[in-house]
């Protein structure tokens, strides 16, 4: 009887060491990829959309990484995806994003990779896909890196947010552009639908 106690006892333990290993093999092969999401904002908003994309990505156990472009300066060959939002400023991205692209673009090109622009013309349907914005278009004409996968949002018009100078040219611009030109306005113009839905997209890559 002793003896058949101590066979059960110790195929239990055998059983759950099995179990406890292929646990752990599971998780390890679990996080599929470490994400980098590199943001340049001017007003705040591309950071706020990438901070509905973080948790995104996580969902997919995925690590993700946040940081900004502008100061960025770890080795980015650690990260296995990468992903670049930027927004608009008077029709043109920072001279920083073009030249962190210009400075890695080998390492982009060997990685899965994906870039977002955040701009307030975006708001208008005809407008709000990456072969119909006009300012998206222009700037994949000016550099010639070749994103995997690609999207646009509609920003924010917060005019209080606003220096003098900014607020006044922001609502010249909007008058042209038949928006929101109240200075009390704050007006966020982002579909998170479409956000939530390009994270899972590039988190299944």
């Amino acid at each position: 009887m002793n003896e058949i106690f101590h066979v059960i006892i110790k195929f239990t333990s055998e059983a759950l060491a099995l179990s406890r290993h292929i646990n752990n093999l599971n998780k390890s092969e679990t996080i599929m990829s470490q994400f980098i999401l590199l943001y340049s904002t001017k007003d705040g908003h591309t950071l706020d959309i990438c901070n509905r994309l973080k948790p995104i990505i996580e969902s997919h156990d995925h690590q993700v990484v946040l940081k900004d472009l502008d100061v960025f300066n770890e080795n980015l060959e650690e990260f296995d995806s990468i992903i670049i939002g930027a927004s608009i400023h008077y029709g043109k991205h920072h001279r920083r994003v073009y030249d962190f692209i210009k400075k890695n673009q080998k390492i982009l090109e060997a990685r899965p990779n994906a870039f977002f622009s955040v701009n307030v013309v975006a708001r208008k349907p005809e407008k709000n896909k990456p072969d119909t914005n006009p300012y998206l278009k222009k700037f994949l004409r000016q550099i010639s890196w070749k994103p995997q996968e690609l999207a646009v949002f509609a920003g924010k018009i917060d005019y209080q947010r606003y220096r003098f100078l900014d607020r006044q040219m922001i609502r010249m611009i909007m008058w042209i552009t038949s928006g929101p030109t109240d200075i009390n306005t704050v007006v966020e113009f982002t579909d998170w639908q479409q956000v939530e839905a390009f994270g899972h997209h590039v988190a299944k890559k």
